[in-house]
């Protein structure tokens, strides 16, 4: 059995988040300008044959989750086949999906069969009008639609992502809450993040964790600790009485860089240690040169033990990373 690799913190790094693409059907105002950004070229964009081999390398390290973004990775061709080829790697044990939800409906029945095991729907209201105003196209009803989809198909537990952003969307956390007890939902509220486009409403529409909490247990009640499968940074919890769960994503103001355990391949071959850092480790010109797999794995390892110890985004004064082509 292959051991997980150990960063230079003693991390175990057992988890690679895979962009698939750059490309995406939506335009959120916290991800991408409205006109979009350029596209990568398609010769630069890793194959899947590509992606399949770097995840058996990473694998023969001791990554064992993979979950697959984009972009959004369900506009990416034949995405299906890409899970199947993932998902018959020797050593993945766990793969899943971030998607906007909106082509799902037709597809969460056949990414199911190949071998996706979960998968989580970025959703950040559940009104129909600020949905078209946060994403600035796309129709609400199809992304409940594919949650619908996705929880027959048994991607389960189907995990909802929501950005809040204050005098956006925050009117609406008990709401997204109270889902948790009326529909047994798993909400992940996550902390605006100054990456991209987001960089230019971080400071105004930033809202942390502790503030959204109270807001819940001042309206539904007291919250309980509550596990839930997965491997992400979410610290769970529960409202009596619930069979949902209410999930608290805090890169600001509650890191959780001490526990990270990922690494990031982006769509055009970059590893990718920390999301909130710079450093990125070129995969494609030596996978492309014939590189042998030792030295293959020799690039995984450098990245791994240069994953820093702590984001330091307080200190920073200008975007990192576009999200579209990192994928979160």
């Amino acid at each position: 059995m292959t051991l997980p690799h150990h960063d230079h913190c003693g991390r175990t790094i057992s988890y690679l988040r895979v962009s698939v693409t750059d490309r995406c059907n939506l335009r959120c105002v916290y991800c991408m300008p409205e006109e979009g950004v350029p596209c990568m070229r398609h010769e630069d964009i890793l194959s899947y044959e590509e992606i399949t081999r770097l995840v058996s390398i990473a694998a023969d390290l001791g990554i064992s989750q993979v979950r697959m973004t984009g972009g959004e990775p369900l506009v990416r061709k034949g995405i299906a086949h890409l899970v199947r080829s993932i998902a018959q790697v020797p050593g993945i044990k766990g793969l899943a999906m971030t998607t906007n939800g909106i082509l799902l409906a037709s597809l969460a029945q056949k990414l199911a069969e190949a071998g996706l095991q979960r998968i989580n729907v970025s959703l950040d209201t559940l009104l129909p009008e600020r949905f078209r105003a946060i994403t600035r196209r796309g129709n609400l009803s199809d992304v409940l639609a594919g949650i619908e989809a996705a929880h027959h198909a048994g991607l389960t537990p189907v995990k909802i992502n929501t950005v809040v952003m204050r005098g956006i969307n925050d009117d609406e956390v008990v709401d997204f809450a109270r889902r948790t007890l009326l529909d047994g939902w798993n909400v992940r509220f996550i902390e605006l993040m100054p990456l991209g486009e987001s960089a230019t409403l971080a400071r105004a529409e930033y809202i942390p964790t502790d503030e959204i909490r109270a807001r819940i247990e001042e309206e539904l009640g007291g919250l309980r600790p509550a596990d839930l499968t997965g491997n992400g940074p979410a610290r769970v919890w529960r409202l009596p009485g619930s069979t949902g769960t209410l999930g608290f994503i805090s890169a600001i103001s509650h890191h959780f860089c001490r526990d990270c355990n990922r690494l990031r391949l982006t769509a055009d071959g970059k590893l990718v240690p920390c999301l909130f850092s710079d450093l990125e480790f070129d995969l494609r010109t030596p996978l492309r040169d014939g590189a042998t797999e030792i030295e293959m794995q020799d690039v995984f390892r450098r990245a791994i033990d240069a994953k820093p110890a702590g984001h330091l985004l307080s200190e920073r004064v200008t975007p990192i990373h576009e999200m579209s082509r990192m994928g979160g």
